[in-house]
């Protein structure tokens, strides 16, 4: 049978390389050599007859049932160490959260703490909205927390709270007194914005383009806490989730046609239950605002 051929050591392989889908790291983590690690994958592979992973550019990506084992070998290893844990055998595995920067700083920060307080183990990812949802999807991380415009159906994504968006400009720009703006009054701006790849950015174009507004960038900066510093700078305005947090150098004014940006709770349909998960779900949904 397929099943018996599925060992402990290459489900354990194969999670350590789905978690970084890069041989290198993932040899170092195994202490073994990338051309055992290869062979491993090679064999499961051949064991389940399906690619496992495929190369895009630089980047290996999991295939589907490269997702669906790595979820297998990741529930594999909860499995078992709820069990030792039942058994005081080993000290237990500690949950894994997966959440953005942004989240961390203005979103999760207060509820982290509430959680860490209790004593119940939580590791951290600092993931983009892609990969926290790859590393949910293959149990790299338990749970998930992270803005999306549409959930993805094959998670489970439970709205936490969502934020208007809001351009931020210094005391004397032009649109500083203003209310309210539109993206229309945007036209002609030097605009402080994210890199081309970026959720944020992508949609902010898209976004324009559909309003006919013409622009131009400042420059490109990684991460709201630059973004606002360029702004306070007078590079130029920028358009920022509303939970920033903005010196008194930086006004903001929400912007009426842009959409809210809505942070969700992801968490996989078929992972194991844990009590744990329970607690931190409860928390963020008791004390996300």
């Amino acid at each position: 049978m397929i099943l018996d051929r599925l060992v402990a050591e290459d489900l354990e392989a194969f999670a350590a390389f789905a978690k970084h889908r890069n041989f290198t790291h993932a040899a170092d983590e195994l202490h073994v050599s990338q051309p055992a690690l290869h062979a491993r994958i090679r064999k499961l592979e051949q064991t389940l007859g399906k690619q496992l992973y495929e190369r895009q550019g630089r980047n290996l990506l999991l295939t589907e049932t490269g997702d669906q084992l790595a979820a297998f070998a990741n529930d594999t290893r909860t499995r078992a160490a709820a069990f030792l844990d039942s058994l005081d055998v080993l000290p237990p595995r500690r949950l894994v959260l997966a959440a953005g920067s942004g989240a961390y700083l203005y979103v999760i920060g207060d509820v982290l703490r509430r959680y860490l307080d209790r004593k119940l183990g939580l590791r951290l990812m600092t993931t983009d909205s892609d990969a926290t949802l790859a590393a949910v999807r293959d149990g790299t991380a338990d749970v998930g927390v992270t803005a999306l415009t549409i959930p993805p159906e094959d998670l489970d994504c439970e709205l936490l709270t969502q934020y208007p968006q809001v351009l931020a400009v210094r005391p004397d720009h032009r649109l500083a007194d203003r209310r309210t703006v539109r993206l229309k009054d945007l036209g002609g701006e030097a605009l402080v914005v994210p890199p081309k790849a970026r959720p944020h950015r992508q949609q902010l174009e898209r976004s324009l383009l559909d309003a006919g507004v013409d622009w131009t960038v400042a420059v490109e900066a990684e991460g709201w806490v630059l973004l606002v510093h360029f702004v306070r700078l007078g590079v130029g305005p920028a358009v920022v989730n509303g939970f920033v947090r903005t010196p008194a150098a930086v006004r903001t004014i929400p912007i009426k046609d842009l959409p809210q940006i809505r942070y969700y709770l992801v968490t996989r349909r078929d992972r194991p239950a844990d009590k744990r998960l329970d607690t931190l779900r409860t928390l963020l949904t008791r004390f996300v605002t």
